[in-house]
């Protein structure tokens, strides 16, 4: 009887830690995509920036740091929400108390890192093509 009732609950744990874990993946996924599209929608303005002279670093520090603050506006947000939510879900954890601070750090720090790539790459790709080329694109 004991072995059973454990055997279900180590099964939902399984489950509940398999979908968190994917639900981590696709927000990332979707976090790189809409990033990396938007960075990738501004290859006009870079190119124009950088034909008017202004230096490749300054323009991948203004893209990077405008998807960095976006990400940690979000992650606050997130944080903020998900605290809200933490009783609810108390009842549900073993050996891990709601507030876990290094679980909220550990996925805001991926979230993060994740939106500074996003925009980082894009915005690399831009800076390095001829100003003139990316205006004759468009």
């Amino acid at each position: 009887m004991w072995t059973l009732r454990l055997r279900r609950e180590r099964i939902i744990a399984n489950l509940g830690g398999f979908f968190s874990l994917t639900a981590l993946a696709l927000a990332c996924l979707g976090l790189y995509g809409t990033l990396s599209f938007t960075v990738a929608q501004r290859t006009r303005e870079i190119g124009v920036r950088l034909a008017l002279g202004a230096q490749r670093v300054d323009v991948l520090s203004s893209v990077v740091g405008k998807g960095l603050m976006l990400a940690v506006i979000g992650s606050a947000i997130g944080l903020v929400g998900a605290l809200a939510v933490t009783r609810l879900l108390s009842r549900l954890l073993y050996g891990v108390s709601p507030t876990d601070p290094v679980t909220f750090a550990g996925v805001s720090l991926l979230l993060i890192g994740v939106a500074i790539l996003a925009s980082w790459m894009p915005a690399r790709r831009a800076t390095r093509i001829d100003p003139m080329e990316a205006l004759r694109n468009e």
